[in-house]
């Protein structure tokens, strides 16, 4: 099994490139299951997550090329199995937004009930519950999710929490009911809107994407479009901790400060100089940062996928920082690992207090999730000595080829067996 080296010390400087958006490319790999027609999408990053999606769609008939200039090309005219089963499922979450597109477009879905990081209880009632309205009958036997339904109609759906890959899911579904669908309560994150320009590329009537109520007026069928995958802000925020992190200089290219006001807005509060330009942010660090307290809430408010990040960041920091975290109950095992490393961090609940100490001193640590693998990096980088970091597999579920981008601005990280 892979494991990630870091030897600690050097500044982060120059330049790096981000990805395309996992969070946003996974609901709109699921949407080219609505339509006869192909969907060429660019900008989609070569991760874990996205390979299991692509194979899962291909279990079901839908046929995927990739080409170096055009991107990546999927065609569903051949769907003809709307089964997703443990197997493909067990591993990755993300795999439920299949279940909208396939019962909108086939009238039926299998699928298994999901997996993914464990980071605390993410029920799929609202899924159901949102499609319940919309006149599907469902049941849930042996592990699987099964909805039947002729054709879906419009509802007005008020989801009882906000959940993204909720609104995803009844938002593709409500784009081929009869009628109009209202979800109220909506989440409003940047990967939401993603997902609602390309369905509307494809011919769906959505209005709303952004706020908290979207409406969508059903349409008999939708068509193929081109569309670009929006630029990672997670994998923007991490780089820019990292940066911050290091006392480094560095010019992100390929994404954007607009879907990071909370973000940068801390880090500017920790002593950091921050120039956003239209495509690019650039980001001067001091020698040492100021703690910052965080709250994690839904977009627009703080991240909770930047909590882990801003653990490490405090933890090095003069001063004190609160994180409360409002978002996952399981969120802070990266706390023990980090602690580890030398730092100075007490859970109370849902808060960690975070005090920063003078030096981290590198140790062999274990990445517990996607993020928390992210946190044990920017410690790691800054740590005195080398840090082996363990079960990185949860990194290339979501950050492309991290080591190549982080040696490419200076670091001294390899990737060893």
């Amino acid at each position: 099994m892979d494991k990630l080296l870091i030897e600690g010390g050097a500044r982060l400087t120059g330049e790096v490139a981000i990805s395309g958006a996992k969070n946003a490319a996974l609901p709109i790999l699921c949407a080219s299951l609505l339509t006869r027609e192909p969907l060429q999408l660019a900008n989609v990053p070569q991760l874990n997550d996205i390979a299991t999606m692509l194979q899962l769609l291909g279990e079901m008939g839908v046929a995927v090329s990739l080409d170096e200039i055009e991107g990546l090309r999927l065609d569903a005219r051949g769907l003809d199995s709307p089964l997703a089963s443990y197997e493909m499922v067990k591993t990755m979450r993300a795999s439920i937004l299949v279940l909208g597109p396939l019962v909108a477009r086939c009238g039926e879905a299998r699928v298994s009930l999901p997996g993914g990081c464990a980071i605390g209880a993410r029920p799929v009632d609202q899924h159901i519950k949102g499609l319940q309205a919309m006149g599907a009958e469902i049941s849930v036997e042996h592990g699987y999710i099964h909805a039947r339904a002729s054709r879906l109609k419009g509802a007005r759906i008020c989801t009882d929490m906000v959940t993204v890959t909720g609104t995803e899911n009844l938002m593709m579904a409500a784009t081929l009911a009869d009628g109009e669908t209202i979800i109220e309560n909506a989440a409003r994150e940047p990967e939401v809107v993603d997902l609602a320009n390309c369905l509307i590329g494809m011919g769906a009537r959505i209005s709303g994407a952004g706020s908290d109520v979207i409406r969508i007026q059903g349409v008999d069928k939708l068509g193929g479009t081109a569309h670009r995958v929006m630029p990672d802000r997670i994998e923007t925020g991490t780089f820019l901790c990292a940066a911050a992190a290091t006392g480094g200089d560095v010019r992100l290219i390929r994404t954007s400060a607009a879907y990071l006001d909370t973000v940068i807005d801390k880090l500017m509060d920790a002593g950091c100089e921050i120039v956003s330009e239209r495509d690019a942010i650039h980001i001067k660090a001091p020698p040492r940062l100021k703690a910052v307290s965080i709250r994690t809430a839904p977009y627009p408010a703080f991240p909770t996928d930047m909590q882990a990040q801003f653990m490490a960041i405090n933890a090095v920091a003069e001063g004190v920082a609160t994180l409360r975290e409002t978002i996952f109950e399981n969120r802070f095992m990266h706390a023990v690992e980090l602690m580890r490393l030398g730092a100075d961090i007490q859970i109370e609940g849902s808060n960690a207090i975070v005090r920063g100490v003078p030096r981290l001193d590198g140790a062999a640590v274990m990445a517990t999730d996607l993020r928390a693998s992210a946190s044990l990096i920017i410690a790691g980088l800054v740590a005195t000595g080398e840090t082996l970091i363990d079960r990185i597999y949860h990194l290339d579920r979501g950050y492309e080829r991290i080591e190549e981008k982080l040696a490419a601005l200076g670091a001294r990280v390899r990737r060893v067996g």
